[in-house]
């Protein structure tokens, strides 16, 4: 959001610039319109390779963001003065009607733009060669339009300058588009340690799996999704036996997991042979994919989606909870939310007053829900706001934290609907053998540093998201 004001106030203000800019150029309209757009499709088509790079090298990211925003600003506002003074030296009409005819066809343009890149040109060719196709759209339609409305404007030598200059933008374009691969594997790979062993983009986010393999033949295997690290694989257990196994001591016959796509939390869910269902409802069907067809992580996960008892939806849990709800669907033994930190917009609202009291209809009375409620070190006053809020939805709950080194304390709150205090902590009877928990370690997880406890953090609603104000002011720090 801070990002996106930023961009826009600069380059709208870059517009105005922009504008005076183009007095001078007034004399070759048609010619500077054609350079114009040249370097518009150049700067705009490299524009996500550049910051993407940057992001990766260096630490120039947002200054680099701003020159881009500033630069593409200053461009955009020359256009509309040297349109119209085109536009007057082919038609004599007075100035208002000119600007009408000029914004009619600008917006009309923007229109086609900005539905043409989500809905054509970045499901066809994705993020970066969408942007680099952009760019050689604008390059195109740019000449187009003087060469068809304006020809008789430009003379030879213009013309000569025109052709050469889209040539060489035509060709530096093409290198790219040619390129993009290779450039944003390189720049990816800088932003991980180990090597990267599988690397898409979906729908929804970046999906990044890295390994290392060491000597003693052991690895480290590492999902990243949006460059943020979701497992790894020589202390995943602790997470997940953590998030899992103090939920199932109770009826544990139906169970739903809200996210946990990778497939470990439903490992431990199932090691239980008295489950008899599992439904699990996961956003991202690629994710889903990989956790079910990639060797190192259907080795983690043991294959679980390939046991009879899982059903997976690919599915937004929100709309999916919403439905479920309504329809009287028959409540669950054991909810485990297991979803990515509210750290964006859209993942906020899984964290949510609205979220939990859907999610609570769908909890047995005597059921238990489990939520992963981020790092009470790293984010004290996020963690004590989804306790407030799960709370505030009608459960009563029992926070608790576990020492995950690649993550560092992370924090769990285990719920149950309409009681005032949350359950006890206890391993569940007919437990299966674990690595990390044992009753002498659930005593201690409930033991929160005195200066990671925090009692004023507000509840986080759709209308006021608090809980994403609390993880970017806490998290930008580390």
């Amino acid at each position: 959001m801070v990002q996106a004001s930023i961009v826009v106030s600069v380059m709208v203000f870059a517009m105005g610039i922009g504008s005076l800019l183009a007095k001078p150029l007034q004399r070759w309209p048609a010619v500077a319109f054609v350079v114009v757009e040249s370097l518009l499709a150049l700067t705009g088509g490299s524009a996500v390779l550049l910051l993407y790079r940057a992001f990766a090298v260096t630490d120039l990211y947002t200054p680099l963001m701003i020159v881009l925003a500033t630069f593409i600003g200053v461009l955009i506002g020359a256009e509309i003065p040297l349109l119209m003074t085109m536009l007057q030296r082919i038609r004599a009409q007075d100035a208002g009607s000119a600007v009408a005819d000029m914004f009619a066809a600008d917006y009309l343009g923007a229109l086609l733009g900005g539905l043409a890149f989500p809905f054509l040109l970045l499901p066809t060719f994705g993020l970066v060669r969408g942007t680099i196709a952009a760019g050689v759209l604008n390059l195109v339609a740019g000449t187009v339009v003087v060469a068809w409305l304006f020809r008789r404007t430009v003379s030879r030598r213009g013309w000569s300058v025109i052709v050469a200059l889209v040539a060489a933008v035509g060709v530096v374009l093409t290198v790219l588009l040619v390129r993009a691969d290779d450039i944003e594997v390189d720049a990816r790979q800088r932003l991980f340690r180990d090597p990267i062993v599988h690397a898409e983009r979906s729908e929804y986010q970046e999906i990044v799996l890295t390994e290392r393999r060491r000597l003693s033949g052991a690895d480290d295997l590492r999902l990243f999704l949006n460059g943020d690290l979701q497992f790894a694989s020589p202390d995943e257990y602790r997470y997940h036996e953590s998030l899992v196994h103090p939920a199932m001591a109770g009826s544990r016959e139906r169970v739903l997991v809200l996210g946990g796509g990778d497939g470990l939390a439903l490992r431990e869910i199932l090691r239980y042979p008295d489950v008899a269902a599992v439904t699990l409802v996961e956003l991202d069907p690629a994710v889903l994919e990989l956790a079910r067809t990639d060797d190192g992580v259907r080795a983690l996960n043991l294959d679980a989606f390939a046991d009879e008892r899982v059903e997976a939806f690919a599915a937004d849990a929100f709309g999916w909870v919403r439905e479920h709800r309504e329809a009287g669907a028959e409540p669950y033994d054991v909810v485990v939310v297991d979803m990515p930190d509210p750290d964006s917009t859209a993942t906020s609202k899984l964290y949510s007053l609205e979220f939990y009291g859907m999610v609570r209809d769908l909890v047995a009375e005597d059921g238990r829900m489990v939520v992963q409620a981020g790092s009470p070190y790293f984010a004290p006053r996020s963690h004590a706001s989804i306790r407030a809020t799960v709370t505030a939805a009608g459960f009563g709950v029992t926070p608790y934290l576990a020492s995950v080194p690649s993550f560092g304390d992370w924090g769990f709150l285990l719920a149950t609907p309409g009681t005032a205090s949350g359950p006890p902590l206890a391993l569940p009877g007919g437990a299966p053998p674990l690595r990390y928990l044992s009753e002498d370690v659930l005593r201690a997880a409930t033991a929160f540093p005195p200066d990671r406890v925090v009692t004023d953090a507000e509840v986080s609603t759709l209308l006021d998201p608090v809980v994403l104000e609390y993880v970017r002011e806490e998290w930008q720090t580390y």
